[in-house]
């Protein structure tokens, strides 16, 4: 399984040898929804298989479905799937992310990736961050607005007091293992918090939420130098609660300035759009990122227009999406403005401020 916290976007929108292939699917946790799952995979892959066909009759397809079909035979994969998935192959090339929100089933063959569904669960604009402490202990989450999930983290990751003090707590052994050691929780703590920051990066979008126990709170913030931890709290610890109603306790923190964030996004670009320094018609926006102008580009979700973009000129063509040298403009425009070191922050249709799927504020 691959991370998609460490490929996007780095990985995923570097220019690879077409075809690049993107299958999309939601999958389900239990059983018996989860038998259909394999089922509407390898639907998906004879679809991708007659694209594939139609726009290179002089290729060989089988090396190219081949990783696919070795994946469509692992049972234990299906066996313990998430909310959805998301497939990613080029020559030389195949990723494999479980998904921790559902997404639209789509099959695209195209000379690029299409990421936008990615963009959506990795983008910061509703991303935050647990900390699920306790003296011995802890564990990290990433969540948004629709879905939390606990951070596998690397098998070599320390992740209690005893792995991580060390020689430290063989000599405190007795303390640390009955949780009774002052100092060997501080010392615990300062781990905990230089592990968070230097391992995985900032919590970005909404900050990290400290998940813990009422007499945790005042150690941990003490030593923390973490400035994305955020003042609001939870006073439990993610092991007394399921999971869905831990999500629902921390997006109820950070709900708010989330919706006060975007507010100020579409605020700026109307400001923008009066000044002439924002657009929303797509081509303009096209020659803005490919001049690396755009600051700031918000698209809507769940949306597809299906488009050729010229990455030299900016020129905009409708297209079919099955052809191979097609894929979705606001998945392209996004593209763009991510190496030009721009933020893409995917909107929800009610929320848009646009109609054409897509409002860019411009550097200059």
């Amino acid at each position: 399984m691959n991370s998609l916290a460490l490929d996007y976007p780095s990985v995923l929108l570097r220019n690879e040898e077409a075809p690049c292939l993107s299958l999309y699917q939601p999958t389900h946790r239990q059983h018996p929804d989860n038998v259909q799952d394999p089922i509407r995979f390898r639907n998906l892959m004879k679809e991708m298989e007659a694209s594939l066909r139609q726009q290179y009759p002089q290729r060989e397809v089988g090396p190219l479905l081949a990783p696919f079909e070795a994946l469509a035979n692992d049972d234990a994969f299906w066996n313990h799937t998430s909310e959805g998935l998301a497939v990613l192959s080029a020559p030389g090339v195949f990723r494999v992310y479980q998904l921790p929100r559902p997404v639209t089933e789509l099959v695209v063959v195209a000379d690029s990736f299409h990421t936008k569904p990615l963009l959506r669960i990795t983008q910061s604009a509703d991303h935050y961050q647990v900390l699920g402490l306790s003296r011995n202990s802890f564990k990290l989450f990433e969540g948004n607005r629709d879905s939390l999930r606990q951070v596998q983290l690397p098998a070599d990751t320390a992740q209690t007091a005893e792995a991580m003090l060390g020689n430290d707590t063989a000599r405190h052994g007795t303390d640390v293992q009955q949780a009774a050691s002052a100092h060997a929780t501080k010392q615990f703590f300062r781990a905990v918090d230089q592990a968070v920051m230097q391992h995985y990066g900032p919590s970005g979008g909404m900050g990290l939420i400290l998940a813990a126990l009422p007499e945790h709170h005042h150690l941990f913030r003490s030593i923390s130098k973490n400035p994305q931890l955020r003042k609001e709290a939870l006073d439990v610890h993610p092991d007394a609660m399921p999971l869905e109603a831990l999500r629902e306790c921390a997006w109820q923190l950070v709900q708010a300035d989330y919706l006060e964030r975007l507010a100020g996004l579409i605020t700026a670009y109307g400001a923008a759009a009066a000044k002439a320094q924002g657009s929303d018609a797509l081509g303009d926006i096209a020659k803005a990122a490919v001049a690396g102008r755009v600051a700031t580009l918000l698209i809507e979700a769940d949306r597809l227009i299906p488009g050729h973009l010229q990455t030299t000129t900016g020129k905009v063509t409708a297209r079919r999406l099955d052809d191979p040298q097609v894929d979705d403009l606001l998945d392209d425009l996004g593209e763009l403005v991510l190496k030009a070191g721009g933020d893409v922050v995917v909107v929800p249709v009610q929320r848009m401020p646009t109609s054409t799927g897509a409002a860019a504020i411009y550097r200059f």
